[in-house]
C-alpha cells in the first residue's frame, strides 16, 4: 500500500499528467493546514473560503468517508446500486425531485462564488480518493461540483423523506400498502429533532449563552473548526459530506436548528382521467395534462449484476404524484431550492449579528428547521422556518386538500415579519424542543391566535413544559447552569401518565394482581419522575410505557392524538394500565432476573464497529447511560431499545454532538461532547474516547482560538500528507 501511495504521488506530480484538476489540488493543498487536537477534532485553516472547504472535506473523508459517500448516494437516489433491489423505492422517491440534468443546469446558473466552493468541495473529496487508494467507494468514484446541490441543507430527514415509501410502492405496484410498526403506532422511534436554548445577558449576568443539542442518529455529523483569510471562522457540527457548519458558532454568533412542526408540505388530491392516451387532472373547470417523466432506477441484483427498473411518473403543477387514496391521485408540494438552500447554509456561518443573519435568511430556503440564535451583542432569537407558503386557512392543511379547487393553490410565501418568530424578549430566554412556538419565550412568546393554524402542526410535547419550567423565573445561568438544564432528568410524560396507573392500582380489589404489583407500584409512588442510572422506578416506567405504546399506539394514531395525552386520558381502561404493568414487570424479571433492576444496568451506550448499521453484544463492554427517551420528556435524548440477541437496551439516536457556548466580548467560550468519538475507525484513539464523557455529560473544552489550542495539538499536516 505504501508503494502504491508513493507511486500515485509521483504520478500526480509528473508534468505529463498535469491537468486543471490536479493543478487545483496542488494549489489548494499548499494553502491549507489541518491541525488535529487531542480529541482528533480537525482545525482547518485556508487562505480562502474555497481552500478551507477543500481541507474540510479532506478531513471529513479521513474520519469517515463511508458516511460522506453514503449521504450523497442517498441524496441522489443511488442506494439500490449498492444495497440492492430493496432500496428501489427510496431511490425513486429521491429521483422524483433530484435530477442530475436539472441540478447541472442550476449549478451552471449559480453565483460564481458558490460554484468555486462546490468545485473545492469536489476537489477535496477527489484528492482524498487519489491519495488514499485503499479506500474503495461504493458508488461515487469521482465527485462533480454540481453534486453538492443534491444535499444542500443539513437536517437528518429532508422534506423529501417525509413521503411514505410503503404508499409510494403500493401506487406503482398495486400491492397492499406495507406499513411498519412505527407507522402503525405500536412502536415509538426516538423523536426526530433537537433542543435549542438561548439566554440573554439579563439572565446570565454578562454574556448571551446558547445550547446546541441536536437529536440525530449517532455519528451522523462530523465536528470541526473551519477558518479562512476571507472571514470564515466557524466551529460546530456538519452533516458528513457538507461543507458548511450546520449547527455551531463563530466569533460573533451561534445558531442551533430544531426540527419544526410548521406545516409547509402539502398534499393535493387529484381527480384524474385518461384522455387521448394521456393522464389529465381536473383544476377548476379545465383538464390539465399531467407531465410525464420516465425514471430509471438502477439496482444491484442478487447475483451482483446491475439491472434497472423503469417507472413512468406524473407531476401536476403542485408537484409529483406519490400515492393514491380513495380513488384520487395524491400530489405533493414542498420546497426544493438547492442553490438558495446551499447559499443560505454557508453564508449564515459568516454572519456577525442578528441583522446580518436575517439578511441571509431572507432567501427563505430553510423549510424544516426553527433556529435558536445568540450573539456577542447580547441578542437572542427564536426564528421560525423561513419557507412558509400562504394558504387559505379555511382548509385543513394537515390532510390532503382538493387539488381540483383553485382555492387550494399556494398564494406566494410569507415574509419573515409574518412568521411567529421572537427576538430579544423581555423574559430573557428563547427555546424550542420540537414543540410549538407559542411558549418559545415564556410570556413574550408569539400569540397563537395571531397566526394561521398551519404555522404549527406539532403542538406541545413532554419536553416543552419541562424546558419552560426550567427557564422561567429570574434564575441566572452560567455555562454550568445551562449544561445542567440541558440534562435535567425530569420525565414529564410519566408525570402525566403514571398517576392514573397508581390510582388504578389503589382502586384494585385485594387479590393476586394487587399483591403481585404492590412493590413495583410502591417504587413508582415514591419516584420523583427523574431518570437516573440507579433508579429502579425509571426501569419500571420505561418498560410499562413500552407496553402501553404496543397496546394503544395504533388507536392513538387513528384518533390523531399524541401518545402521552392519549395514555393519560380516560380513554385507556384501568385494567389495561395494570395489565401493561404486569407485562412490564414480567419482562424485567425475565430479562434481568428481577423487576428491581436499575436503569443504568439496562440502558447502555456501546460502539463496536465503524459501520453505519451498528451491532450490539451484551457480553462486550458498554457504558451506563442515566438519561432516557425524549418521547417521555427527557431533554437529553437517548433512544434505546433491545437489539437482536440482546437483553440490554442500546441507544443509537438522540444526543449526538452537544455544545454550550458563551459569547464573550473577548470571543466565545464553549464546551462540547460527541457521541463515542469523532473517528469511525475502531483502531483510532478517537473512536470512543468520549463515551464516558457522553454518558456523564462531562463536556470537554472547545479550542476555538489558536491560544486555546496551544498545548492540545496532536498533529498538523497538509491534506494528503
Amino acid at each position: 500500500m505504501m508503494i502504491r501511495a508513493l507511486l500515485l504521488a509521483s504520478l500526480l506530480a509528473a508534468p505529463a499528467l498535469a491537468s486543471p484538476e490536479t493543478d487545483r489540488w496542488a494549489a489548494r493543498k499548499a494553502a491549507v493546514t489541518i491541525t488535529r487536537d487531542d480529541f482528533g477534532i480537525p482545525h482547518i485553516k485556508g487562505k480562502s473560503d474555497a481552500d478551507a472547504v477543500f481541507g474540510m472535506m479532506h478531513a471529513q473523508a479521513e474520519d469517515d468517508f463511508n458516511r460522506v459517500e453514503t449521504n450523497f448516494i442517498n441524496a441522489m437516489g443511488r442506494l439500490a446500486e449498492t444495497e440492492g433491489e430493496a432500496a428501489i423505492w427510496r431511490d425513486l422517491r429521491m429521483k422524483l425531485f433530484i435530477d442530475p440534468a436539472e441540478l447541472q443546469a442550476q449549478y451552471k446558473a449559480a453565483p460564481g462564488w458558490l460554484k468555486t466552493l462546490c468545485t473545492a468541495w469536489a476537489d477535496g473529496l477527489n484528492h482524498f480518493l487519489a491519495t488514499h487508494p485503499g479506500v474503495k467507494p461504493r458508488v461515487i468514484s469521482h465527485f462533480e461540483p454540481w453534486m453538492a446541490l443534491s444535499f444542500s441543507e443539513g437536517s437528518i430527514g429532508g422534506d423529501i423523506e417525509s413521503i411514505n415509501l410503503g404508499r409510494l410502492e403500493s401506487f406503482y405496484t398495486g400491492q397492499p400498502v406495507k406499513l411498519s410498526a412505527v407507522e402503525i403506532g405500536s412502536e415509538l422511534l426516538e423523536p426526530a429533532g433537537s433542543n435549542g436554548m438561548a439566554l440573554a445577558p439579563t439572565r446570565t449576568g454578562g454574556d448571551a449563552l446558547l445550547l446546541i443539542n441536536p437529536h440525530t442518529s449517532f455519528y451522523f455529523r462530523s465536528e470541526a473548526k473551519v477558518e479562512s483569510g476571507q472571514g470564515l471562522d466557524a466551529y460546530g457540527a456538519s452533516t458528513w459530506g457538507q461543507f458548511f457548519v450546520y449547527q455551531g458558532f463563530n466569533r460573533h454568533v451561534g445558531w442551533m436548528h430544531t426540527s419544526s412542526g410548521v406545516d409547509n408540505i402539502d398534499e393535493f388530491a387529484l381527480t384524474v382521467e385518461k384522455k387521448g392516451g394521456k393522464w389529465h387532472y381536473l383544476h377548476g373547470t379545465s383538464w390539465r395534462p399531467l407531465a410525464e417523466k420516465t425514471i430509471a432506477v438502477p439496482f444491484k441484483a442478487a447475483d451482483g449484476t446491475m439491472k434497472s427498473r423503469v417507472f413512468t411518473t406524473w407531476r401536476s403543477h403542485h408537484g409529483p404524484v406519490i400515492r393514491s387514496e380513495n380513488g384520487k391521485w395524491i400530489a405533493i408540494a414542498l420546497m426544493h431550492r438547492p442553490v438558495a438552500a446551499l447559499e443560505q447554509s454557508f453564508l449564515r456561518t459568516k454572519t456577525t449579528d442578528l441583522a446580518s443573519y436575517l439578511q441571509v435568511a431572507s432567501r427563505r430556503a430553510n423549510s424544516s428547521n426553527a433556529t435558536l440564535f445568540a450573539s456577542s451583542k447580547g441578542e437572542i432569537a427564536y426564528l421560525h422556518p423561513q419557507f412558509v407558503p400562504i394558504r387559505d386557512p379555511k382548509f385543513d392543511w394537515k390532510k390532503p386538500v382538493d387539488g381540483s379547487d383553485p382555492a387550494t393553490d399556494w398564494q406566494g410565501e410569507h415574509s419573515l415579519d409574518q412568521l411567529p418568530s421572537v427576538a430579544n424578549p423581555g423574559s430573557g430566554f428563547v427555546f424550542n424542543v420540537n414543540n410549538w412556538p407559542w411558549t418559545a419565550a415564556g410570556p413574550d412568546s408569539p400569540k397563537q391566535a395571531a397566526f394561521p393554524r398551519y404555522m404549527d402542526s406539532a403542538g406541545e410535547n413532554p419536553r416543552g413544559p419541562n424546558a419552560l419550567r426550567l427557564l422561567s423565573g429570574d434564575r441566572t445561568f452560567d455555562l454550568d447552569g445551562l449544561l445542567a438544564t440541558a440534562y435535567d432528568p425530569y420525565l414529564q410524560g410519566f408525570a402525566d401518565t403514571i398517576p392514573a396507573l397508581v390510582k388504578a392500582w389503589d382502586a384494585l380489589a385485594d387479590g393476586p394482581q394487587k399483591a403481585r404489583l404492590a412493590a413495583p407500584v410502591a417504587a413508582l409512588k415514591a419516584w420523583d419522575y427523574r431518570a437516573g442510572a440507579a433508579s429502579v422506578a425509571t426501569s419500571i416506567a420505561m418498560f410499562w410505557g413500552d407496553e402501553m405504546v404496543k397496546r394503544f399506539g395504533p388507536v392513538a394514531r387513528l384518533d390523531e392524538e399524541a401518545i402521552v395525552p392519549y395514555l393519560a386520558s380516560a380513554k385507556v381502561p384501568d385494567a389495561d394500565r395494570l395489565a401493561a404493568l404486569d407485562a412490564a414487570v414480567a419482562r424485567l424479571a425475565g430479562d434481568f432476573g428481577g423487576w428491581d433492576t436499575p436503569w443504568g444496568h439496562i440502558n447502555r451506550f456501546q460502539r463496536l464497529t465503524g459501520n453505519i448499521a451498528q451491532v450490539y453484544d451484551d457480553k462486550l463492554p458498554s457504558v451506563a447511560v442515566p438519561f432516557a427517551s425524549g418521547n417521555w420528556g427527557s431533554l437529553a435524548s437517548f433512544g434505546s431499545r433491545q437489539r437482536e440477541g440482546t437483553k440490554r437496551w442500546y441507544g443509537d439516536y438522540g444526543n449526538s454532538f452537544v455544545a454550550v457556548v458563551r459569547f464573550g466580548k473577548d470571543g466565545p467560550e464553549a464546551r462540547a461532547v460527541h457521541a463515542g468519538g469523532l473517528n469511525s475507525n475502531p483502531a483510532s484513539l478517537h473512536f470512543r474516547d468520549q463515551a464516558e464523557r457522553y454518558a456523564t455529560h462531562n463536556f470537554r473544552p472547545v479550542y476555538f482560538t489558536d491560544a486555546q489550542l496551544q498545548g492540545h495539538v496532536e498533529k498538523t499536516y497538509r491534506p494528503g500528507e
